[in-house]
């Protein structure tokens, strides 16, 4: 049914893509939608307007139209809201198969020089956000690296300086599930296993959505966990 309430709107034209809104919604009324912030369902915003802060275009705003009725139910229940994290595939796919690699991501340096023939520095498998459950193993007692996947192929001494003795996920901040993200993070921190957490994203607008729900998380979750941010220029150099 429908009635005359407030709803947010989004200036298409303002909006960047970056995906701060959507997770300043708790109610997941809002999604990334070829590159654009969209109110999936008039039924899922309740027009209070707590994601308008997280917008860095100014592009939302709270109007008063018709629209359907904000429904408590639908946000509560499945598949609406924050999504749960996607479970490890049952069929040991080698891409979500959790792997601990032994002297690799455990030294405590990078070697003098790189090359081709050098050993990877990386300690575990798999590296995706999506891919990883709260409880793998190696992000007990972790310092987190949290990259956009653009990072390791901008920043040419990601390997050297981020990698070794670290774990390390990555994901893309524009084009991936920011609700899926934000409860992963959410769930990763409030097990406690984490000692300190890097994020790592590039200049780029959209990538800010990034270490922005990770921040969100860490307060959220409570866990005390330090936080340190880095931001990467388009020719790869440290901004911050």
């Amino acid at each position: 049914m429908k009635t005359v309430r407030k709803v947010i709107e989004i200036d298409r034209d303002r909006c960047d893509g970056c995906g701060a809104c959507v997770t300043g919604c708790a109610e997941g009324a809002l999604a990334i939608v070829d590159g654009k912030a969209q109110v999936i369902s008039d039924s899922l915003c309740d027009g209070l307007g707590a994601c308008i802060g997280e917008c860095p275009k100014n592009a939302l705003r709270i109007v008063e139209r018709e629209a359907e009725a904000f429904d408590e139910t639908a946000v509560r229940s499945p598949p609406h809201g924050p999504r749960p994290a996607a479970p490890l595939s049952p069929c040991g796919c080698p891409s979500a198969r959790i792997q601990v690699f032994s002297g690799a991501g455990a030294e405590a340096g990078p070697p003098a020089a790189y090359t081709g023939d050098a050993p990877s520095a990386l300690g575990h498998w798999p590296v995706q956000i999506r891919l990883v459950p709260p409880g793998a193993p190696f992000l007990e007692g972790a310092d987190l690296v949290v990259a956009a996947d653009c990072v390791p192929v901008a920043l040419a001494s990601f390997h050297q300086d981020f990698v070794p003795g670290r774990a390390v996920l990555i994901g893309c901040p524009k084009f991936d599930d920011l609700a899926l993200y934000a409860k992963r993070f959410h769930d990763i921190f409030a097990a406690g296993g984490v000692r300190s957490v890097t994020t790592i994203a590039m200049e780029v607008p959209c990538c800010s959505g990034l270490p922005a729900l990770v921040k969100r998380a860490l307060e959220e979750s409570k866990a005390g966990i330090p936080l340190r941010e880095v931001i990467v220029s388009t020719r790869g150099k440290r901004l911050v």
